[in-house]
């Protein structure tokens, strides 16, 4: 009988200590089995959520619906987000991260319609800065006349005014003109010349457009410009502008207007009583 006890205690003893883990081993506690300890109570561990990859609830109900194993579920602790997804790539290749983003889409912003550019009648462009047409630069050129030298011949519908120069050629300058209702013709000379001259509006065109000055001193800013030229006793004359870009252009009330640096060029070879035709 004491034999037999004696071979049940070690039995015993040496079953017990197959749960002394290597860590207990090391301790300077006499005996410390694996998660117990003095004083010591085991750290709970979060139940893990099972999530379906299909999303059709998982279980049962996933391997009815597609014939797979929901054993690969992704498991993710109790609130807690879940971890990415992972696509399924061939064995060896790359596997590509799913993006998750919590911001919303941003779709590119729409390309501007395009600019409709409307068709603009050339006689509101009056007014408008342009470059003036090489053209009408003033030049020396041939010109057949029967008009003595010293004359003034008015192009009207090629916009030149030609100072006759005798032997065949005359000095050419680009002019503004009547506007359409405006256009005249006739013989007329030169009664009377003034530099940087006033202007007086008159009657007529005040009823036309009532916002210009009663008058105006000369200088820069006077329409009639530099120098101007009186034709006869009429309400024409050949006088500089302020806006030389009018030049070649069909815009005045019946004067005839020049760049000023023409205008002076051509005052000081024009005298009082020359013959001025225009056509």
């Amino acid at each position: 009988m004491r034999g037999s006890s004696i071979a049940t205690i070690v039995a015993l003893v040496a079953g017990g200590l197959s749960f002394v883990t290597p860590a207990a081993a090391g301790s300077r506690d006499p005996l410390v089995i694996q998660g117990v300890g003095p004083d010591v109570a085991p750290a709970a561990q979060p139940r893990p959520t099972r999530v379906a990859a299909s999303g059709l609830g998982g279980g049962f109900l996933e391997l009815l619906a597609t014939g797979r194993d929901p054993t690969p579920d992704v498991y993710a602790p109790r609130g807690q987000r879940m971890a990415p997804q992972y696509e399924q790539a061939a064995p060896g290749m790359p596997v590509q991260q799913r993006a998750y983003t919590n911001e919303p889409s941003r779709a590119p912003p729409p390309a501007p319609a395009p600019i409709q550019r409307a068709s603009v009648d050339p006689s509101a462009m009056v007014g408008v800065h342009r470059a003036i047409d090489p053209k009408y630069l003033r030049q020396e050129v041939d010109y057949a006349s029967t008009q003595p030298a010293g004359s003034i011949i008015v192009d009207t519908p090629n916009r030149y005014l030609y100072y006759v120069l005798g032997n065949g050629r005359a000095m050419r300058y680009g002019i503004g003109v009547g506007r359409p209702g405006f256009e005249w013709a006739g013989m007329k000379t030169v009664s009377r010349k003034a530099e940087w001259p006033d202007w007086t509006p008159p009657p007529e065109m005040l009823l036309r457009r009532p916002e210009l000055p009663r008058h105006m001193a000369g200088g820069p800013e006077n329409p009639l410009g530099a120098r101007a030229m009186y034709l006869g006793s009429s309400l024409y004359r050949i006088h500089g502008t302020n806006e030389p870009w009018t030049i070649g252009q069909n815009v005045s009330s019946g004067c005839i207007r020049l760049m000023n640096e023409d205008v002076t060029d051509l005052y000081e070879r024009v005298k009082v009583g020359t013959r001025v035709q225009v056509i």
